[in-house]
């Protein structure tokens, strides 16, 4: 496979033996094993990458790392379709399918850059919020569409995404993030001393900033062998392509795994990334620093790089990013780059901003051939989809360079970003013109670049300290030996600081590359008031794309404290937050997607159900059965079976997902009191009760019973629905309300199975069940609760009901479940007792009229649902205040009726909506239905709902419109109690 255009026939670090096809917009190009997308595409020529943000304007490569902001590419199609890839972080492989962004018709011929330039003077910083708002109310609706048209990025794909990810969680003693000459030098010490280690670096090659010097320098093979050594060391583990997200409290950290490389099937289990939650002892950070850009006119045009990518391309990747060059800069790091260049035969010049360079790097660069012009300061790139030249000011005239190629360096901004995760701000250190971590948090340490410490020998030394003291935190202090000897002397890196300077020339100099932020923009915020770099930011949109301002966020802080007139550092920086690259939806969906979305959870009863005969259903997190195939082959005639199974003999159903809480503390009593609207102060011991409680704003939050087994235990149980939440506010209220109480409240749900025994046998079957227990009305009353044991099994026994039956509810250790429910079913077969489901357990409910989910949506108060009588008058409770707010107890509002269906035929649904006889049967009605079922005992279909007025409506005929089925059926308003409305059933 021949070399593409730009690519040298010797040197760099590619695997020339492995050639690899890809297309860009159906081009087929090549490249070679060991290239990014970003090097391929510049040795084969390709210098447009796509057009700017805002602007249209076209842009090339600027760096070669995570910090370009130009450089994004659309990947892959269909569903793999992914926008605002950097091409730099790509590694290039087999069949990668790529397009270029933002251009129309296409980016080579974009006709949105012509309009962009005619209405630019118009689109400075915060043009949206103050033209498009009139001149008419609502006119940014009508304008938005357009705009997000014309503007943007990328675009994603709305088909499913065929591919797998994980996420799973790992451990080591010490974290070292950053494969660069620090961070070799620190893994090796730490794992020298005895820790274990991991060693992540979000390339794909180990190195960092030695991965740039020449192929066939004394470094290289030096570089290796010190590779090799890290490889061969048991203990320690090697990351490559994984980036450091975020840090959180803890030493945890979110990592990001990328497999795109190994072009990953998802259909053979493997995953395209996986994030992992990694907590370790100690961390080292090594995550070097990015090279800044130079601010002057035009500095945007395809061609215009930094000195760094220019050499990266150069010595790794044997592609010369342009046939005539030219170096401007303000330090020595600059020079290695043009000497590179000119070793590589191409012809170049240097621009130094200084007065006075170091004299002995000038010479040396004299003595091989290369210009340096001292005292010299770009004025603009000029050239249009490709740089042509450069112009400068010298001696207070005017010059020009041709050149193809601008590198530039502005200096080095250590990658201070994990570290300020930690709520860290970096300082400014003057000597380096750059931010640095001020302090690191207990266990973390830092070294190289990071630090500001840019020499070769200064990153191993640092590096090796920060291994063993990250290792002795780790407890381990085993000698580590000393760090690594370069076989050659340290590049030079003196350097000063850029001022500020207003262009000089006509052209827009850009601050921001990605997002089209330029100087004007940061000029007119300083005018209409902004003084913080937070709010520059967010006025500006500066530092906010895909690169998160790696390479614009000192020059912006630069500029804003020039127009101010105050130092760098009292402008300071913006706050660096997680992630420190974009991450995908997917990798932090991983697996839990679709059915996996939350953990299903299941009762310890599933498996029984499941083999006898059960057909579940979802019911919120949980599996739930919703009828047994002994009562029918569907749930519509199943459940009306297992309903008269209940009211005529005796069934027991699963409840062991309903919420379970254990109350406890000298103060246990006063908290309920205080939770509940009805009393619970003076509950005897042994007995339960039903309660209600609200929410701040006094809508109802949940109802269940509270059973209290001792002087200081209570046990509450919630519904399933809402136990979750009821957990959290009453952790919430001891914490922040009533921090005084002397309270404990634990969770119990999965620590018990649960069953109902409901129906006019119940007591028979209970007494079959456990014949040495006295379970008499007098023994055993209304809602008494009592502790037993059984077999050496302690359980819990309430009488209490949800269908309206005579009612046992049993509490058992989960492990114990299953023995206790075929107990129940054994011994009390000769009374017919069976299971029975969630359909039945939920009709039998609205034929006594209890309210549950669908009524307690928190939208209604106790008023509402007929419950207010509860509340007690005497005592607080939360929501009592605003429970009387006049609204809440206007006589309009929708209430709880109960609903009889009037025609022989018909039947009511679920969510139906309401009206009047005499309203029209058009828009929200009166109010709806909230639950509906077929009354085995009325023979009928009844409902509960809420309708204006409630229960004052008692005896009208009412219509229940359904739109969706295009039925309207007559209903007559009732009471809510169809059934026993005296409770001579429960008492029985």
């Amino acid at each position: 496979m021949a070399s593409g255009s730009h690519r040298l026939a010797t040197g760099g670090r590619i695997d020339r033996a492995r050639p690899i096809a890809f297309t860009l917009e159906g081009r087929r190009l090549r490249g070679f094993g060991g290239d990014t997308l970003a090097s391929a595409l510049l040795a084969e020529g390709v210098r447009l990458l796509g057009r700017s943000f805002k602007y249209h304007r076209p842009r090339g490569l600027l760096a070669a790392g995570v910090e370009e902001p130009n450089g994004l590419l659309t990947l892959g199609e269909g569903g793999r379709r992914t926008p605002n890839v950097p091409a730099t972080t790509v590694e290039l492989s087999e069949g990668i399918v790529a397009s270029r962004q933002n251009g129309w018709p296409s980016v080579d011929v974009d006709l949105m850059a012509a309009l962009t330039a005619c209405s630019a003077p118009f689109l400075g910083a915060g043009f949206y919020y103050k033209t498009f708002m009139g001149p008419r109310r609502g006119s940014w609706m009508f304008y938005e569409p357009y705009i997000r048209r014309a503007a943007g990025l990328g675009r994603g794909t709305h088909a499913p995404d065929p591919d797998r990810y994980e996420t799973r969680h790992a451990f080591t003693d010490v974290l070292v993030i950053g494969a660069g000459p620090a961070g070799l030098a620190a893994a090796r010490a730490a794992a020298q001393a005895g820790a274990r280690v991991m060693l992540i670096e979000q390339d794909f090659a180990l190195g960092g900033t030695l991965l740039s010097t020449r192929a066939d320098s004394p470094l290289e093979p030096w570089r290796v062998a010190l590779e090799a050594e890290l490889y061969a060391m048991p203990n320690l583990s090697i990351g490559l392509r994984t980036t450091a997200l975020g840090v959180y409290a803890g030493n945890t950290l979110a990592l990001l795994e990328r497999h795109d490389h190994a072009r990953p099937d998802s259909s053979r289990g493997a995953a395209r990334e996986a994030l992992v939650t990694l907590r370790a002892r100690a961390i080292v950070y090594a995550s070097g620093a990015a090279e800044r850009p130079l601010v002057f006119a035009d500095n945007d045009r395809p061609g215009v790089m930094l000195c760094s990518a220019v050499r990266a391309y150069l010595n790794r990747y044997a592609v010369a990013a342009g046939r005539r060059a030219v170096v401007a800069t303000n330090n020595d790091s600059a020079y290695a780059t043009a000497v590179d260049l000119a070793t590589a035969g191409v012809p170049v010049t240097v621009l130094d901003e200084r007065a006075r360079p170091c004299a002995a790097v000038a010479e040396a660069l004299r003595g091989a051939g290369i210009e340096v012009r001292a005292g010299v300061r770009v004025a603009r790139a000029l050239g249009g989809r490709s740089l042509r030249g450069v112009e400068f000011e010298a001696g207070g005239r005017t010059e020009r360079l041709d050149a193809d190629i601008l590198g530039m360096s502005g200096g080095w901004s250590p990658v201070v970003h994990l570290t300020s995760h930690t709520g860290r701000k970096p300082v400014y250190r003057a000597a380096l013109d750059a931010f640095v971590p001020e302090s690191y948090a207990a266990g973390h340490f830092g070294a190289g670049a990071l630090t500001g410490s840019l020499t070769l020998s200064a990153a191993l030394a640092e590096g090796r300290e920060a291994g063993r003291a990250a290792a002795a935190h780790a407890g381990c202090t085993r000698a580590a030996g000393p760090p690594p000897v370069p076989p050659v002397p340290d590049e030079p890196v003196g350097f000063e600081a850029s001022p500020a300077h207003p262009p000089e020339r006509r052209g827009k100099a850009f601050v921001d590359f990605q997002n089209d932020v330029t100087t004007d923009d940061i000029a007119l915020a300083h005018e209409e008031g902004y003084v913080s770099v937070e709010h520059l930011k967010r006025y500006t949109t500066l530092g906010m794309g895909t690169d998160q301002g790696k390479t614009s966020n000192v020059n912006a802080a630069r500029w804003m404290a020039a127009l101010r007139g105050v130092e760098l550092p009292v402008a300071g920086t913006t706050t660096y937050r997680p992630p420190y690259t974009p991450v995908s939806i997917g990798a932090l969906a991983g697996r839990h997607i679709g059915a996996r979305f939350r953990p299903t959870r299941r009762s310890p009863l599933h498996d029984w159900h499941v083999a006898n005969g059960a057909v579940m259903i979802e019911a919120g997190p949980w599996l739930r059965p919703w009828y047994y195939r002994w009562a029918g082959d569907s749930a519509a005639s199943a459940y009306i079976e297992e309903m008269r199974l209940v009211r005529g003999g005796v069934g027991v159903s699963d409840v062991s997902t309903l919420g379970k809480i254990d109350v406890q503390g000298p103060d246990a009593a006063e908290f309920l009191n205080r939770v509940y609207v009805n009393g619970f102060a003076k509950l005897p011991i042994g007995k339960a009760r039903y309660g209600v409680m609200l929410n701040d704003d006094a809508t109802v939050l949940d109802d269940g019973t509270t059973a209290r087994f001792g002087e200081t235990r209570y046990f509450m149980t919630t519904t399933t629905g809402q136990a979750p939440e009821v957990m959290s506010w009453l952790e919430f209220l001891l914490q922040t309300a009533w921090t005084g109480l002397r309270v404990q409240v634990v969770s119990v749900t999965d620590a018990f199975a649960g069953m109902s025994l409901a129906g006019p046998r119940a007591r028979a079957a209970l007494e079959l069940a456990f014949p040495h227990l006295d379970v008499s009305d007098a023994a055993l009353p209304h809602m008494g609760v009592r502790e037993v044991e059984v077999e050496g099994v302690r359980l819990r026994l309430l009488r209490l009901s949800f269908s309206g039956e005579l009612a046992y509810e049993l509490y058992a250790p989960a492990d114990r479940g299953v023995a206790l429910w075929e107990r129940l079913l054994g011994r009390a077969a000769p009374l017919g007792l069976k299971p029975y489901g969630l359909e039945a357990l939920a009709s039998l409910r609205i034929e006594k009229g209890h309210v549950a989910g669908l009524e307690l949506d928190h939208r209604n108060t106790l008023d509402d649902l007929g419950l207010g009588k509860m509340a007690a008058s005497g005592k607080p409770y939360v929501g009592r205040e605003l429970r009387e707010r006049p609204d809440l107890r206007a006589a309009g509002r929708w209430s709880l009726v109960g609903l009889e269906c009037l025609e022989p035929r018909a039947r009511l649904r679920g969510g139906a909506i309401l009206f009047a006889r005499s309203d029209a049967i058009a828009g929200h009605g009166r109010g709806y239905i909230t639950s509906v079922t077929w009354s085995t005992v009325l023979d009928k279909y009844i409902a509960l709902g809420l309708y204006q007025g409630g229960l004052a409506h008692v005896g009208e005929e009412i219509l229940c419109a359904s739109p969706l089925k295009g039925e309207t059926v007559r209903a007559r308003i009732v009471q809510p109690v169809f059934i026993d409305p005296a409770g001579e059933r429960l008492h029985v």
